[in-house]
């Protein structure tokens, strides 16, 4: 079972670097011009890890409380499923949502 577990969090660690690439993708899919892809394609993932750096982040002292922390992380999560939709990968913005709910779930069931 500690197997499991410990496979859960690597699967949530590499949800997170994937949020990194499906913003940084969207934004240099959807840019205007090369000066706004170049802008989105680095600003969006800049963003989203500084949020979940100072807000989501364990060990970070600006943490926030339930149902606070909750609600940012599936705003966010929310957010990268968009992304991919937006940019014409249906399937793709499926299944990433679909594992983040497992994963989700079991980090609930397993106190993680």
């Amino acid at each position: 079972m500690a197997f499991l577990k410990l496979l859960n969090l690597g699967v949530r660690f590499l949800l997170e670097l994937c949020i990194l690439a499906i913003f940084s993708y969207w934004g240099f899919q959807t840019g205007s011009n090369t000066f706004m892809k170049f802008l989105s394609g680095l600003g969006a993932p800049i963003l989203f890890a500084v949020t979940w750096g100072t807000f989501l982040a364990p060990k970070s002292p600006g943490r926030l409380h339930e149902p606070w922390l909750l609600l940012l992380e599936l705003v966010i999560f929310a957010l990268a499923c968009w992304a991919l939709y937006s940019t014409g990968n249906a399937g793709l913005a499926a299944g990433f949502g679909s594992i983040y709910i497992l994963n989700k779930m079991l980090m609930v069931l397993w106190r993680q």
